[in-house]
């Protein structure tokens, strides 16, 4: 019998995944795309085209499932704009980088951290910026235009109708002011509060399909469309299925090409003492509170330090020869310096790279999660992370990461989840806030070897270097 009730649409940076699930929270069938970007007059934009072609492809095939619900997620970067039926312009790839003149211009009228808890990031990942240089661009079209956050874009695209939502804008977009939970001194004063869409909750139900895509994809006309929201959020709101979780001070870290941390605290924290210049901001969780957040390119990094596929850190055959060559990496203090995604992370100006690189394939793989480990433990302490850790996403299966990790926290008991859909199960418990994750939490044991020795030489040798 099809049992499948709910699509999510997540639509990554990386990737974009489409995937059906059953009503006991069960992934019934998944596709997934790798983004592209597409350039229009110079600059970089998103792939609106391509995604649209995997969802209409994913549709279709699940149609023949009793499906009931559909959630957008996407990444919290994105801007669209929208005039009548269409987008006014491609929505900009937040790797981008703005003309300088226009970057000097938009950082003078930038609102201050302590109001928005955006710090100031490289090229349109405030996503404000993205949208003062599209109104420099399109100065005749953008003030008649509707703005989305990217993931609510797919909630117009499936629905006609348009929605502002505060995990998304809650994103380092410099428009939001998340103690208040409404829109920023900067979106007031150049009139953008009023070009936004109507807000509603990640929960709210926004409208059904349209009549022309039910049609064209075969599923039911009344299938309803939630408003959606950030795709790290929709990984807290997963972990939030977890007692263990749910019930303490807990920090969950969202692993992918970013690595997310969030903390949910037990106790009242002024965000403002949160480090701006260190990659720390306050992002908005599904119930619309302050999470004191902190962030680096992970994911970028790894790649970068591996040259292939990031999987092949995690991937389960090599666990035990990444594990194996951990000793002669801490006694070789083979170690990787930050930052090679520059810019980014709690040490945004450093430009780093291998000290004593090994020529052992393991070796040069086990440093690169202990890399990972150190700055994660780094990004933990700027907002306070305590009593309990989870790392869930695509590196938390990389042992030598998490082990290392936990190593690095022993005050801190540190949890993987043996799932692999965070998000998209996050996004499930909009609709149903009763489902529990399958399983239960694994407790992480940490690296039987002393890696204190290492992290000091990492410190000493990443201050020689500053």
């Amino acid at each position: 019998m099809k049992n499948g009730f709910a699509i999510v649409v997540d639509i990554g940076k990386t990737l974009a995944k489409v995937s059906l699930w059953s009503r006991d929270g069960e992934m019934v069938a998944r596709k997934t795309r790798p983004n592209e970007t597409v350039e229009v007059d110079g600059i970089r934009r998103l792939d609106a085209t391509g995604i649209e072609d995997l969802l209409l492809s994913a549709l279709s095939s699940f149609a023949d499932h009793p499906v009931e619900y559909i959630v957008p997620v996407a990444h919290g970067a994105g801007i669209a704009a929208l005039h009548g039926d269409a987008l006014a312009t491609l929505p900009f790839d937040y790797e981008q980088e703005l003309p300088p003149e226009l970057a000097a211009e938009y950082e003078a009228i930038r609102a201050p951290f302590a109001e928005t808890g955006s710090p100031k990031l490289p090229a349109g990942l405030n996503f404000g910026a993205q949208l003062f240089w599209m109104a420099k661009l399109y100065p005749d079209l953008m003030p008649q235009s509707t703005y989305l956050p990217w993931a609510q874009y797919w909630t117009w695209y499936l629905t006609g109708y348009g929605c502002t939502e505060a995990t998304s804008m809650g994103c380092h977009s410099d428009l939001w002011a998340p103690v208040g939970g409404g829109f920023s001194s900067l979106a007031k004063k150049q009139n953008w509060e009023e070009r936004f869409a109507p807000i509603a909750k990640a929960k709210d139900v926004v409208g059904t399909i349209k009549p022309e895509l039910a049609e064209k994809t075969g599923l039911a006309s009344n299938v309803k469309v939630l408003a959606g929201l950030h795709d790290s959020n929709a990984a807290l709101h997963a972990a939030r299925g977890f007692r263990e979780i749910a019930e303490r001070d807990a920090t969950v870290l969202s692993t992918g090409t970013w690595f997310i941390a969030m903390r949910l605290a037990s106790e009242d924290m002024d965000l403002r003492t949160l480090p701006e210049a260190r990659d720390c901001l306050v992002n908005v969780d599904a119930f619309g509170n302050p999470v004191p957040s902190a962030r680096f390119m992970g994911g970028r990094e790894i790649e970068t330090l591996i040259k292939i596929d990031t999987r092949r850190v995690d991937i389960k055959p090599d666990q035990p020869h990444l594990l194996a060559a951990v000793p002669n990496v801490l006694a070789d203090h083979a170690m990787v310096l930050p930052t090679l995604a520059v810019g980014n992370g709690p040490f945004p100006d450093h430009e780093g790279g291998w000290n004593n690189r090994p020529d052992d394939w393991y070796a040069r793989r086990a440093g690169a999660c202990l890399y990972a480990a150190l700055v994660a433990d780094t990004a933990l302490d700027l907002i306070g992370s305590k009593e309990c850790l989870l790392v869930e996403g695509r590196f938390a299966e990389a042992e030598v990461f998490v082990r290392a990790l936990a190593a690095l926290r022993p005050e801190t008991t540190v949890y993987i989840a043996n799932a692999h859909n965070d998000v998209s199960f996050g996004a499930l418990r909009l609709i149903a806030p009763d489902l529990r994750p399958r399983g239960e939490l694994i407790n992480v044991e940490p690296l039987e070897h002393d890696i204190t020795g290492y992290k000091a030489a990492w410190q000493q040798a990443r201050l020689a270097v500053a």
